[in-house]
């Protein structure tokens, strides 16, 4: 073992300590890049590094397209956008067993459409569904449980803000795989529902039935959420039929959200103020994740530990689903660690150039887009995995007198709901893959 591959362990692990004790993931990379490549080749090749890096990360095009979908979901979550959703979800599925935790499944996979955060849905749709969960009795665990798993719909269900991170870094389409993760997010939504029946089914009481509602009402409800489908179909649709890409599309829902609320009184200027200064703090967040994760992988690839990586894994004689398998796993411990957008950023550097040299008998284009959804619905476990589980901690802010342990609880069969849903995806890639093919023609 050379000094360089031993300082990149070493870095390594100081890297996954720093995360464990929660120092915050991008002075956790800026600091081990910086030193560790000091170590290695001096101070001033890291000032070099530095004169031109920045620019050169942030100068990136398709970069232009996160804040937009960042606005679009703050100004989505301020106007009422969730309560429109709920009302016509609970519409449609209240008066079932457990109909209004179903509702919240629903309303959070339709916010997911027009937010790109799953952080922002589950907050969101928590003070929108929560009440209305308790108004039914609803067993803590159930209520809390569901709106922590539904919000995690919010970074698959285009446009996604993760997934647009994951198609920078591996130089991906990003129009494409928005399209892939579309036919996944379905299915999420639908396994999610099928769960909580089963729930309901198995733990009786758990989740009572809510009130039919008057036919007038349900039309009502139906209706209101017409604009959140057109909005949808415009930006989403319109990235599909190829009339602009993503940057343009993105600042087309913005207008729209915007002239939404403001039609609809709302929307004020206050709360349009809000929006811009979280997009900007969210955005600089994520910008400084993209820098220090690449002043961390220049010091990695210096000391060899991602092409290390890669052989071991290479030689060790599984086959090609078996090391899919394993690295499926190491997601699901980092999800304990950190949250989602920084788990790709960290991660996906180390794993991608172990999975485009292995043999799954498909062109690297579909490559590219079937790992992502499966890295993207690895990483939604994260949110709700113990001993972190963000969208847990989101959730359990909300309802302080409902322990921890009971949405942790109410999380693990929506947690088992992913696992098949990620064996199915590794099984069968064509529910990934079918609508690109589609659109491609």
């Amino acid at each position: 073992m050379d000094a360089s591959f031993a300082t990149g362990i070493i870095g390594l692990v100081v890297l996954l300590a720093l995360i464990a004790i929660r120092v915050p993931i991008a002075y956790t990379m800026i600091l081990v890049g910086v030193v560790g490549t000091s170590l290695q080749s001096g101070p001033k090749v890291v000032l070099y590094q530095l004169k031109d890096l920045a620019y050169s990360q942030f100068s990136i095009y398709d970069l232009s397209v996160l804040p937009m979908f960042i606005l679009m979901g703050g100004l989505a979550a301020r106007c009422g956008l969730s309560r429109d959703l709920f009302r016509a979800a609970n519409a449609w599925l209240g008066r079932l067993n457990g109909g209004v935790a179903m509702a919240a499944v629903a309303a959070c996979g339709g916010f997911g459409a027009v937010c790109g955060s799953s952080t922002a849905t589950a907050s969101t749709m928590a003070q929108v569904a929560l009440p209305e969960l308790r108004r039914y009795a609803y067993s803590p665990a159930l209520a809390t449980g569901t709106i922590a798993a539904g919000g995690t719909l919010g970074i698959l269900i285009p446009p996604s803000v993760v997934l647009i991170v994951y198609a920078i870094i591996v130089e991906a389409n990003v129009v494409t795989l928005f399209a892939a993760a579309l036919i996944p997010g379905l299915l999420a939504v639908a396994m999610f529902l099928v769960t909580v029946a089963i729930y309901v089914r198995f733990v009786p009481g758990a989740g009572p039935r809510g009130e039919a509602v008057s036919r007038q009402e349900f039309i009502s409800a139906s209706i209101g959420v017409l604009p959140i489908l057109i909005i949808f179909v415009i930006v989403v649709g319109g990235i599909y039929r190829g009339l602009y890409n993503p940057t343009p599309a993105g600042a087309i829902g913005v207008f729209l959200v915007a002239l939404y609320g403001f039609a609809r009184r709302r929307l004020s200027m206050r709360d349009t103020v809000d929006a811009l200064l979280e997009t900007a703090r969210t955005s600089g967040m994520i910008f400084l994740i993209l820098l220090g994760a690449a002043l961390l992988s220049i010091f990695m690839s210096r000391a060899g530990v991602p092409q290390a990586a890669a052989a071991v894994l290479q030689n060790s004689g599984l086959p090609p689903m078996a090391i899919l398998a394993l690295i499926v796993v190491i997601f699901i411990v980092l999800g304990m660690l950190m949250d989602s957008l920084s788990m790709i950023i960290l991660a996906i550097p180390f794993f991608w150039p172990v999975v485009i040299d292995l043999d799954f008998g498909m062109p690297v284009e579909d490559l590219k887009i079937w790992f992502g959804i499966i890295a993207l619905i690895v990483v939604e476990l994260g949110l709700i995995t113990p001993p972190v589980g963000l969208n847990v901690f989101i959730i359990n802010a909300q309802a302080r007198d409902i322990p921890m342990r009971e949405t942790f609880k109410g999380v693990m069969p929506f947690f088992a709901s992913e696992i098949v849903r990620v064996v199915l995806l590794m099984a069968i890639p064509a529910i990934s893959l079918w609508l690109p093919h589609l659109l491609r023609g």
